[in-house]
């Protein structure tokens, strides 16, 4: 079981296909509603994730504007999945430097919630 506490360790063992990760502090309700989000919530923020994930990716090439887009975008994913969602879902994508971190996370699933540790396990 690999052990993690932020959003770059998490998108990290996902790519790793870590067969079980233990999540801990406070990257632990967004990465559960990420998980648990139904496929019609999960299919329109994905979408508006990717938008806001490319204009993010962008910003020193364009020297800030497109960080307007991402703000177009990323209300629509809050309105499907929740803020602490879209934040995770964000900042997984930009740690694991791709929208495929996030993706993968989908194929987990909760195993338990206590003492402030959350189980991830693979599907």
């Amino acid at each position: 079981m690999q052990t993690v506490s932020t959003y770059k360790d998490l998108a990290m063992a996902v790519l790793a296909d870590s067969n079980k990760i233990e999540i801990t502090g406070d990257i632990r309700k967004g990465t559960v509603k990420i998980v648990t989000s139904g496929t019609v919530s999960w299919v329109i923020a994905i979408g508006a994730i990717g938008i806001a994930y490319a204009a993010i990716m962008m910003i020193p090439a364009t020297g800030g504007t497109s960080s307007t887009l991402s703000g177009i975008a990323a209300p629509a994913a809050v309105a499907s999945i929740g803020l602490p969602a879209t934040t995770a879902a964000i900042s997984i994508a930009v740690s694991a430097g791709s929208l495929s971190a996030i993706k993968k996370l989908r194929n987990y699933k909760v195993e338990t919630q206590s003492d402030g540790k959350t189980i991830l396990v693979k599907k």
